[in-house]
């Protein structure tokens, strides 16, 4: 990649953040996330923007290179758009669905570990899930009964944008295995799965809701509903 003997990708992406930072953003940001990582104060579009420029310039066309690229800049990160970036450099149309993605996207879970990180994951996870539901499947099973919080919210969340495709069985599933949590951001993803499913099969909602509704939280049921209204 031209430049890069001189520079680290880290620096040169930096680069074309710092014109675009926003006076007041950066300490706005952090507050609001409520993250130790620091930001520079980057609108996301523009840092999404950048993203996509600069892995064009600096000759990231195949998967392979997007990938190093991405884990280059997930793993040297200093503030939070540069995680921001990489995870639009894994969404170009060369990435999607490749397994090899895997072990960065699960860093991003398990490293991120927190909503934004993790949520900017789930479309990533549901284009492997369509692409290789044999490997993808047993995962999330798992993964929706693991000790860690965020790999079972992304179980949830994994098929927010499949639609029509998604595998009802495992939504079912991994719902059914974080029935009993009561950390905020597990309630508030089985909601929004439910709710965002409901925009394909509203009566499979409604009816998941009616045969769990006891052990649903307030706040679930709330999210689960919210475009349905209430249940005959």
């Amino acid at each position: 990649m031209d430049g890069r003997q001189a520079h680290s990708a880290l620096d040169l992406l930096t680069a074309r953040l710092l014109p675009h930072i926003v006076d007041g953003k950066a300490a706005a940001a952090q507050a609001y996330m409520k993250t130790t990582q620091p930001f520079l104060g980057v609108p996301v579009p523009e840092v999404r923007r950048i993203a996509r420029d600069f892995a064009r310039e600096t000759g990231a066309a195949s998967a392979a290179d997007r990938l190093a690229l991405a884990t280059e800049l997930f793993s040297e990160a200093t503030h939070r758009e540069h995680w921001y970036a990489a995870q639009e450099i894994c969404a170009a149309a060369s990435c999607r669905g490749r397994l090899e993605f895997l072990p960065l996207y699960e860093r991003m879970v398990t490293e991120g570990a927190w909503w934004d990180i993790v949520d900017g994951c789930s479309r990533r996870y549901g284009e492997l899930l369509r692409a290789h539901p044999e490997t993808i499947g047993p995962m999330m099973r798992e993964w929706s009964r693991d000790a860690n919080g965020w790999k079972r919210r992304q179980s949830m969340i994994c098929q927010l944008h499949l639609g029509e495709h998604t595998d009802t069985d495992l939504l079912d599933d991994a719902l059914a295995a974080n029935l009993d949590d009561t950390w905020f951001f597990i309630r508030k993803a089985l909601g929004w799965a439910l709710r965002q499913y409901g925009k394909t099969d509203p009566a499979w909602v409604r009816s998941w809701v009616d045969a769990h509704r006891a052990r649903m939280s307030p706040l679930s049921i709330r999210e689960a509903l919210k475009h349905l209204g209430k249940t005959p």
